[in-house]
């Protein structure tokens, strides 16, 4: 990844202040055994996994390029595992370890399209056959402060929808169709559209996307 896909400094910098507001979508998750193994990609200060652990599941495993984010997790939720990534997007686990791979609001946080297929592709790695990938993150925005923002950065990332905070971060929001292209490798099974305080706490429109790896074939 580039320093722009990554930003890890941006987000050790801020770690201690940023809160994150995705929620998880009980009927998708309520359907899953609790025992199943979870990784939290992008895990910032763990809010997703204890809201996980809330629900009853057990085998929890966090990761995020930032240590900054990791102190924080760590401190929040002492008894749960969490690492620091040295070569983002590559994770420190075998293939086919997970049952279930969380990605919220971080795809929002890697503008290139080449990095994200890599995250993608990585993640699809880690999941076991007819494992899950729970995405959630941010679409194009129709309000005029949104448009603004968008048309302003457009000449200098490349794509509309890219964009720079006020705090030093770069940022994207995607137009809904990106995610279907994003998981051409894998089966969406549901999608919904929801409404998110972002991390500056304004509202933004956000997508959650439900897609399945493909089954083991059975040996003939």
């Amino acid at each position: 990844m580039t320093d722009l896909d990554n930003q890890t400094s941006y987000w050790d910098a801020v770690a201690a202040t940023k809160r994150f507001t995705h929620p998880l979508h009980a009927a998708w998750t309520d359907a899953l055994a609790r025992d199943i193994a979870v990784l939290d990609y992008g895990c910032g200060y763990g809010r997703t996994m204890a809201d996980l652990a809330a629900q009853g599941f057990t085998d929890l495993t966090g990761v995020d390029s930032s240590a900054g984010m990791i102190d924080q997790a760590r401190e929040q939720q002492p008894a749960m595992r969490f690492a620091v990534l040295d070569a983002p997007p590559t994770v420190p686990f075998p293939d086919g370890s997970f049952d279930l791979a969380v990605l919220f609001a971080v795809l929002t946080c890697i503008p290139g399209d080449a990095a994200q297929r890599r995250l993608i592709g990585e993640l699809e790695r880690v999941l076991k056959p007819g494992g899950l990938l729970y995405v959630s993150d941010l679409v194009l925005g129709d309000d005029t402060r949104s448009v603004e923002r968008y048309e302003r950065f457009a000449p200098t990332h490349g794509t509309y929808g890219i964009f720079e905070t006020s705090d030093g971060a770069v940022c994207r929001h995607h137009h809904p169709d990106h995610f279907a292209e994003l998981l051409t490798g894998l089966a969406i099974e549901d999608s919904r559209r929801i409404s998110v305080a972002t991390m500056n706490g304004n509202e933004a429109a956000g997508i959650q996307v439900l897609a399945r790896k493909a089954a083991a074939r059975r040996q003939r």
